[in-house]
This record gives C-alpha cells, structure tokens and sequence, in this order.
C-alpha cells in the first residue's frame, strides 16, 4: 500500500457558502456528491460535509482521510498492524474506502479515488 496523501475533512453547517470559500482559496471546484443524507464537496485537500447531527456527529469521530493506491492492502496492512477497521471496504461515488480505528484509538478513513472495476 502507498499513502498518496491526506485530506482534511471539515464538518460545516451550510455547505454552499463553505464550498464558495475553499474553491477561492484553493483555486479548484469542488466536486459534489451525496451519500446517507450527508452532502459532501471535495475541494482540493479538503472534504466538506454538511446533513443531520446525527451523521455529522459520527463523521467528526474521522479525523483525516488518507488517500492510497489500493484499499484491499490498506486493509490487509491495518488489520496485520492491530487495527480495527470498522467499515468497508466499501465503493463510493469516488472510489473504494474503509474506516479504521488504529490500535491508539485514531479512526481514520482510507480512501481510492477512483472507481473500482
């Protein structure tokens, strides 16, 4: 597994003017999907998110996404470490991702940005 490099998630409560903000700051547009009622725009390295509390307050729990060239070895080598990983690997609109708590309790996303076959 290569770690490609990371993005910082931001959990925001009106997504449209956060997303205005970052596209001028980062000079990129963002790329805009939904998923489990949670409205998410990739912007550079930033992932913004915006829904109900109640999913909001799980996703806080994630503290970076990492972005790899291939997941199914992320988790070979999370789990192999003595991590747990809590969800996935699963496909997204973006690619493939799983969740892991690493064993000193940091919940991280592992992220492929492409789609898988």
């Amino acid at each position: 597994m290569e770690i490609l490099g990371t993005t910082l998630r931001i959990c925001v409560d009106d997504l449209d003017p956060s997303v205005a903000f970052y596209e001028g700051l980062t000079g990129s547009e963002a790329l805009r999907f939904e998923r489990g009622g949670v409205r998410v725009a990739a912007v550079g390295c930033f992932l913004l998110m915006s829904g109900p509390e109640a999913e909001i307050e799980v996703l806080r729990r994630v503290a970076a996404t990492i972005a790899v060239d291939d997941v199914d070895a992320a988790h070979k080598a999370l789990t192999e470490g003595g991590a747990r990983v809590l969800a996935g690997p699963v496909a997204t609109p973006v690619g493939r991702n799983l969740i892991a708590v690493h064993p000193d309790g940091a919940v991280f996303e592992y992220a492929a940005r492409r789609p898988s076959a």
